[in-house]
């Protein structure tokens, strides 16, 4: 068996690996320490914000008035614990929230995950109605001028109404034809998610260079076989973008269009029911509630943006 030269350093077997990994775990510090100093950041000054605008009612209703002994801490533990504060402290809107997840069933009014299903559902059928209205405006824009001079100018001043003038309008029309339930806060998502995926398709669908579309010429391609084979793949780095930016903005439509019917589910009611009882621990969950859910939204879209992408080799 041969020896090792004299004077020579063996590499332990393990060493690249754990550079690799040393170099992974820097990487991964340093994407994510500016995220947890800002957290931090945020976290202390909502402290300190609930400390001072709470201090009044605490003052006032718990600690005996302001000539009354009581000291700091007192003051801060109790702004940090009022039932119905101005401000709540991040660790009450953690609190109400996980007991409202998890100490009552998913069909329980009482429970936030029965009123973002309600409100995802309306969503995603605006969503959807939004995507394929805007995708279909964009490609008759694109093979139509007449179309384009006729319709760009009113997609753009749809949006200049704002959705808590226009909800309860389409609400109570949709509501005089028999259209009840999901569908009409739909129509308001869809309002407002068809106007993003039409200026990022018209812009995906004109992307293709003028050669690519005079080689398609060459092969007598229609004008069907150049939108599927060209146009279309073109416009998909355009179209995903638009669509996380459409499914946020589905969400918001959806629970706007809960506000004004009085709608007993969904995470519009919750916050419309708390704030009727002054619960703004609850509103604040409902809240957050409302930004998970749209996290979770756009995250689903992201995935299926890296599966339509790896799909035709364009990975991301």
């Amino acid at each position: 068996m041969a020896s090792p030269m004299p004077g020579a350093t063996l590499m332990p077997p393990s060493a690249p690996a754990t550079s690799a990994l040393k170099a992974a775990l820097v990487a991964r510090l340093q994407s994510v320490l500016p995220v947890a100093v800002v957290l931090t950041g945020v976290l202390l000054l909502w402290y300190a914000l609930a400390v001072a605008l709470n201090a009044p009612g605490a003052i006032e209703r718990h600690l005996g008035g302001s000539q009354a002994t009581w000291s700091g801490a007192d003051l801060i533990r109790t702004t940090w614990s009022m039932d119905r504060p101005v401000l709540p402290a991040p660790h009450q809107i953690a609190q109400d929230t996980w007991h409202s997840l998890v100490d009552w069933p998913i069909d329980n009014p009482r429970s936030l995950v029965f009123h973002a299903g309600v409100t995802a559902k309306a969503t995603l059928l605006g969503f959807v109605l939004g995507a394929t209205l805007g995708a279909w405006l964009a490609i008759g824009i694109v093979h139509s001028r007449t179309l384009e001079r006729a319709l760009m100018p009113w997609i753009v001043a749809s949006q200049t109404v704002p959705v808590l003038a226009i909800a309860p309008i389409v609400l109570v029309v949709l509501g005089s034809l028999g259209f009840t339930g999901v569908l009409p806060k739909a129509v308001i998502a869809m309002y407002l998610c068809f106007f993003p995926v039409t200026v990022a398709m018209v812009q995906g669908l004109r992307a293709p260079q003028t050669i690519e579309s005079e080689l398609l010429h060459t092969y007598a391609a229609t004008g069907w076989q150049a939108l599927w084979l060209l146009r279309l793949p073109s416009a998909l780095p355009y179209l995903f973008p638009a669509l996380r930016v459409a499914v946020a903005a589905g969400l918001v439509g959806a629970i706007v269009a809960e506000l004004p019917t009085g709608a007993e589910a969904g995470l519009g009611a919750r916050l419309l029911t708390s704030s009727y009882y002054g619960n703004t621990v609850q509103i604040w969950s409902a809240l957050l509630m409302s930004a998970v859910l749209g996290v979770l939204l756009t995250a689903v879209v992201s995935g299926v943006e890296r599966l339509a992408l790896r799909h035709r080799g364009q990975v991301r």
